[in-house]
């Protein structure tokens, strides 16, 4: 099959969670003899080359538009005094784009369009008004990474500040708007998590609705046997410009981690995320250290031992875990942050969702009464039997194939 990928960014380097679900969709499809045709928006933030995938082979070609996709504040304030389409979608919303979109099915023979998250959403709209005699549009995929309506309505939720309060529910009405518009307008979603297949139905989105994990290709991930964790740490590893990652960590440091380093002040506690405040940068004395972006994110997890994912707010499944998963990791998350992951608490991961509960196991980690061997042992067989990048593509491909027109 041909299949045509609209994404709202060249997804590379492959430092977040968002960039690796969606190249490796990509590479999947590709290692599975089927012809790619990637269609990104190209921002000035995550700004790449026309070369840049060119490692996924001749079976796989990137398309790029130039769109400024950058937070004004004058844009922002236009659009929250004259729109109703919320900021953070209507800056991936560009003629440019559709006119390429159009270009690319009127000339070739596409078999299923996947759009990767609710940011690229409107163009199955866009698409739906171009039906005519030369152009049939294929059969449409939403790739719901999560519903975002649903993040910022926790964000604010939790806000102690008015002005910000008030801010982040207007974002969150207007995108539940935006979602309850434009998802049902798919031939089929592809839901990250059973839970947000669940959301998306009751969204309205028309069946066939599917859950079909991120995969991870496990070569990126085999564990270097030359690296022992540094007894007594603890790790975060996440994008620090995405809200809920940051929020997850304020509340880390305020909540949990004064009482831990209290109790136990040899253990350390070491951050790594694009794009770290400056704040959070700055030298500390309580055994925190935040290392801001690192390049390896694999080296970077084997050198410590228990992963905390401290996650209040979000949707969608986090990659993270799974690469930890994958590298034999113990994790103590949320059960938020968990979700959609086939593991069971105190089997293959530790779940706690209250600064107490955290603050109990962190202290039975401390005695040695948890083993993180053991527990990452358990992990790394999940990974390997349910999330290998090669399963998960079959499910894409099983997908397409429902979707198909059957000859006459």
């Amino acid at each position: 099959m041909h299949i045509l990928q609209l994404i709202p960014r060249v997804p590379f380097p492959l430092t977040t969670g968002g960039a690796i679900a969606m190249h490796d969709v990509a590479a999947g499809l590709v290692q599975a003899g089927h012809q790619v045709t990637m269609l990104a928006i190209n921002t000035p933030k995550h700004h790449q080359p026309a070369n840049a995938l060119d490692h996924l082979g001749p079976n796989f070609r990137l398309v790029t538009v130039e769109v400024d996709t950058d937070i004004s504040p004058r844009r922002a304030l236009k659009n929250l005094l004259f729109s109703r389409q919320p900021y953070i979608a209507e800056r991936f919303i560009s003629p440019a784009v559709g006119e390429k979109l159009l270009e690319l099915l009127r000339t070739e023979a596409v078999d299923v369009v996947q759009m990767e998250g609710t940011f690229v959403a409107w163009y199955a709209e866009f698409l739906g008004r171009q039906h005519s005699a030369e152009l049939v549009v294929p059969p449409l995929v939403l790739r719901a990474h999560n519903l975002e309506f649903t993040i910022w309505k926790a964000l604010a939720g939790r806000e102690g500040n008015f002005v910000k309060r008030v801010l982040l529910r207007t974002m969150a009405a207007r995108l539940e708007k935006f979602e309850r518009r434009h998802l049902p307008q798919f031939d089929a979603v592809a839901a990250i998590t059973a839970a947000d297949a669940e959301r998306l139905r009751a969204l309205g989105c028309p069946e066939p609705v599917v859950f079909i994990p991120a995969g991870v290709e496990m070569d990126r991930f085999r564990p270097d046997p030359s690296i022992r964790p540094k007894p007594r740490t603890l790790f975060m590893i996440g994008s620090l410009n995405w809200l809920p990652n940051l929020e997850g960590l304020e509340w880390l440091l305020r909540e949990v981690w004064p009482t831990i380093h209290a109790e136990m002040p040899d253990v350390e506690l070491h951050v790594a995320g694009s794009g770290t405040p400056a704040s959070l940068l700055a030298p500390r004395t309580d055994n925190v250290v935040v290392h801001g972006f690192v390049k390896s994110a694999p080296g970077f997890m084997q050198q410590y031992d228990l992963m905390l994912v401290p996650l209040l707010s979000g949707g969608g499944m986090r990659i993270k875990i799974i690469e930890g998963m994958t590298l034999g990791k113990a994790v103590l998350s949320t059960s938020l942050g968990a979700e959609g992951i086939a593991v069971r608490d105190g089997e293959a991961i530790l779940l706690r969702d209250s600064a107490a509960a955290w603050i109990d196991a962190l202290r039975a980690w401390g005695r040695g009464e948890v083993s993180t061997a053991d527990i990452g042992a358990a992990a790394a067989r999940i990974a390997t039997d349910l999330y290998d990048n090669r399963r998960v593509t079959q499910r894409f491909v099983a997908l397409y194939e429902r979707l198909r027109p059957v000859e006459a």
